[in-house]
């Protein structure tokens, strides 16, 4: 078997990046210091130690605060059609995580809890004390890490294709993703999540380190679901109906906010305590530039909180 083939197949596989829509050159950041104004277009850099410098952009004037993540190889400008949708009502707050787009990656491990700090620092540096939170893939486990660390940050989470353990990709798939490293650099030079890299990336030597980065990570077993499912902000899991993630998984996730286990009744009263949205025809691969992505997240934070919403009697508390 042919190692070079098997990781760059193994990233496509697990969706760490889309080939939708990449940032222009001009989202570089140009200059090395935050910049506090929450404006449409406004762009900085957050200084987190060790080489770790987290770009950010905003999109959108109008609305409230809306922090957007990414998946895995891929920037805030892989949501293609979705990110103008959604800045239409919100605030959007872009964040390409550590290694990723404009953010580089530094001498830091890659941990999932610190790069949830690092978007817990960008609402710092903006002066945002609490935003909603949408998260794609590796974005939404960025996502659910910030929310269970610093839930007073997070309005409402979206987490999109994103299991709650690794057990919640199907096991072909993982024996995949664990395979990625940096032999699989050169043979994904002509790709289009590299292209992006190369487009936005100040450091883009560290291209072979990020892929070495990102294996040791996912090579990382978790079970986050009972903190999840302990979480007080209202959310909402969103999944293609052919999407890498496990529908059992996801069902059984579900299951643990009162999902699927009774009619809610003809006022709403016994709705489950999240929403969960599956896209038609929808795969993880395509699902980050889907119209029906931006619908689902636009109605899901436009939507008050069904009754309950947000009242947990079991919090774990952070890892």
């Amino acid at each position: 078997m042919n190692p070079t083939r098997t990781v760059s197949t193994a990233l496509v596989a697990a969706a760490l990046a889309t080939a939708g829509a990449a940032a222009p050159a001009s989202a570089r950041p140009k200059t090395p210091a935050a910049q506090a104004p929450l404006r449409d277009g406004a762009t900085g850099v957050v200084d987190r130690g060790d080489g770790v410098a987290i770009h950010y952009e905003v999109h959108g004037g109008a609305g409230e605060p809306l922090v957007l993540l990414h998946g895995g190889l891929g920037a805030t400008g892989m949501f293609g059609p979705v990110l103008p949708a959604l800045a239409a009502r919100h605030q959007v707050i872009g964040v390409d995580l550590q290694g990723h787009g404009a953010s580089t990656l530094g001498d830091r491990r890659m941990d999932s809890d610190a790069m949830a700090d690092d978007v817990a620092a960008v609402l710092d540096a903006l002066g945002v004390p609490a935003a909603d939170v949408a998260g794609y893939s590796l974005g939404g486990a960025i996502a659910y890490r910030l929310a269970v660390r610093h839930p007073e940050r997070v309005r409402r989470l979206v987490a999109v294709s994103a299991p709650t353990s690794s057990a919640g990709w199907y096991p072909d798939l993982r024996a995949q993703m664990i395979t990625v490293s940096s032999a699989a650099a050169e043979a994904m030079k002509p790709s289009p999540m590299y292209q992006l890299y190369a487009q936005l990336q100040p450091r883009v030597g560290d291209w072979p380190r990020l892929l070495d980065a990102i294996g040791a990570l996912i090579r990382e077993e978790y079970d986050w679901t009972a903190d999840i499912a302990a979480l007080p902000m209202p959310i909402i899991f969103v999944v293609g109906d052919a999407d890498a993630v496990r529908f059992d998984h996801l069902l059984a996730v579900f299951a643990r906010f009162g999902g699927g286990k009774r009619d809610a009744g003809w006022d709403g009263a016994g709705r489950p305590r999240a929403q969960l949205a599956v896209l038609p025809g929808t795969t993880h691969y395509d699902i980050g530039v889907s119209p029906a992505l931006a619908d689902a997240v636009n109605r899901f934070l436009a939507t008050p909180a069904a009754p309950g919403a947000g009242v947990s009697t079991d919090r774990a508390g952070a890892r």
